[in-house]
């Protein structure tokens, strides 16, 4: 079968592997859908595993169902998560579902930048979700970008009536507008320093769209009738852009670290600061079963729409062409891979 295999960012090649074979307690998907995330483009997070297969926004369609396998069948139309908790752990008990053990070292075989995937037993008990009808492979990519955001925006406790700094507006940036409006924030701004993106905020319905070269404090302020953002969500992995948050969070605020940095990199804070003001800064990472079930939910009702945000469908051979635009961000935005087209 096919698969596009990832060197570096300029370097995606497509490639003849092996199909895998299932087992009596797996099964196999035809990837219909392969959405590519920011972070397949974030080359010195992923070329220290290169070569290798990437892709983990996929949706699908059972063509292979091993023997003892009953709760899933040949057709079926699926969202297949990579990552899995084991819902036993201490962290999992506790709630704290995406740092467990088990959910960071699940994955399918090979990746979702392929024609076919083999789910294993683990991902199959845990990680497959059946399509509403009415989804199409297309929107099913975004389930699992849009559950990462549904826990964030969980994690970072946003309330109707906030006003939501968004800084960065990449596709996180955008999804995190569109929850955030449809939770009942009272105004979004978002930040960017391409205009092509900011338009796409605006198109989202960011009440404004601001250069982040320029003061972004003052300019919240000024839009906000004085007072700083009630919820800070950083969506760039800048240390100016988190050093930004944390200047533009009002008291009693919140600022969420929604994007990570490169490793070893440090900001300082001052803890006086917080800790008089009653400021809190929290993280995410990845997405849980019942973030996935909410996400599904909130794609299936419209209540958050994506399809304004594809602006590419690509065929598998065409690759390479997707990761450059992907890097490149200008005027691309949601880049879908369809290995059967």
């Amino acid at each position: 079968m096919r698969v596009a295999v990832y060197y570096s960012n300029s370097d995606v090649r497509v490639e003849e592997i092996q199909k895998p074979e299932i087992g009596p307690k797996e099964i196999m998907v035809k990837v219909m859908a392969s959405g590519i995330c920011g972070s397949d483009v974030m080359e010195w997070y992923r070329v220290k595993t290169a070569p290798r297969v990437l892709g983990h926004e996929i949706a699908g369609k059972v063509v292979e169902v091993g023997s003892e396998v009953t709760k899933f069948k040949i057709r079926d139309r699926v969202f297949v998560s990579h990552h899995v908790p084991c819902d036993s752990c201490s962290h999992c008990l506790l709630g704290n579902h995406t740092v467990c053990e088990q959910l960071r070292s699940t994955n399918f075989d090979p990746g979702g930048f392929s024609e076919y995937v083999r789910v294993p037993e683990v991902n199959l008990n845990n990680g497959v979700f059946i399509l509403p009808d009415n989804m199409s492979y297309p929107v099913g990519t975004f389930i699992e970008p849009l559950a990462c955001v549904v826990r964030g925006q969980r994690q970072a406790n946003m309330r109707e009536g906030q006003t939501v700094l968004v800084i960065g507006s990449g596709i996180s940036g955008l999804l995190h507008i569109k929850l955030a409006l449809a939770k009942g924030a009272k105004r979004v701004i978002a930040t960017d320093v391409l205009e092509s993106r900011l338009e796409m905020a605006r198109q989202m319905g960011a009440e404004v769209a601001l250069d982040a070269r320029g003061d972004i404090p003052k300019s919240v302020r000024s839009w906000n009738r004085g007072e700083l953002a009630d919820l800070v969500i950083i969506c760039a992995g800048s240390l100016s852009a988190i050093k930004q948050g944390l200047a533009s969070v009002n008291s009693g605020g919140t600022i969420l670290l929604f994007a990570p940095s490169q490793p070893g990199k440090e900001i300082s804070i001052e803890p006086w600061e917080f800790w008089k003001n009653g400021k809190s800064l929290v993280t995410t990472y990845a997405a849980a079963p019942e973030d996935i079930l909410e996400a599904i939910d909130l794609l299936d009702n419209n209540i958050v729409q994506v399809r304004d945000m594809i602006t590419h469908k690509l065929p598998l051979r065409d690759a390479q062409r997707g990761f450059q635009l992907m890097s490149e961000a200008n005027d691309s935005m949601k880049i879908i891979i369809e290995p059967h087209k």
